[in-house]
């Protein structure tokens, strides 16, 4: 079922001043960048340690205006197989989304607590961009 916190996700009004603090003062690791098809950088993660993230968007990448756009997006929660993991929920009255594979080439499915604050479920896979970066930034290639 659920192992623990994947990764948080923020908009910010400036994502290369964002990285900086994260990295260079907090002393996180860049992990990977979310890019456009022309190469342009909309978002990136950090490595928490232990497994964890936190993923960061541009403000307005949506089509909100950035003054307008909120700051929290969602909290991901890691879990150990996917279909298990939704069937669970669902049979404990939860409603789940079906699962997809995102970009990072991790199945995802998203639910809402009782006050509408979205949640992602996160399986990482061996070839997803998560698993990637941590063998990279710990120097076991990949």
């Amino acid at each position: 079922m659920i192992l623990g916190v994947s990764h948080l996700c923020f908009r910010v009004t400036d994502l290369d001043a964002t990285l900086a603090f994260y990295t260079d003062v907090l002393g996180f690791k860049h992990a990977f960048d979310f890019t456009r098809d022309d190469g342009s950088r909309f978002g990136a993660y950090i490595s928490c340690g232990n497994r964890t993230f936190i993923e960061f968007f541009a403000r307005g990448e949506d089509g909100q205006p950035a003054h307008e756009a909120p700051s929290y997006q969602h909290v991901c929660l890691e879990v150990d197989d996917m279909t298990d993991t939704v069937a669970a929920l669902r049979e404990a009255g939860a409603e789940v989304s079906d699962p997809t594979v995102g970009k990072d080439g991790n199945p995802q499915a998203w639910l809402s607590d009782p006050d509408g604050n979205r949640i992602e479920l996160h399986e990482l896979r061996p070839d997803g961009w998560q698993l990637q970066a941590l063998a990279r930034l710990e120097g076991r290639g990949a």
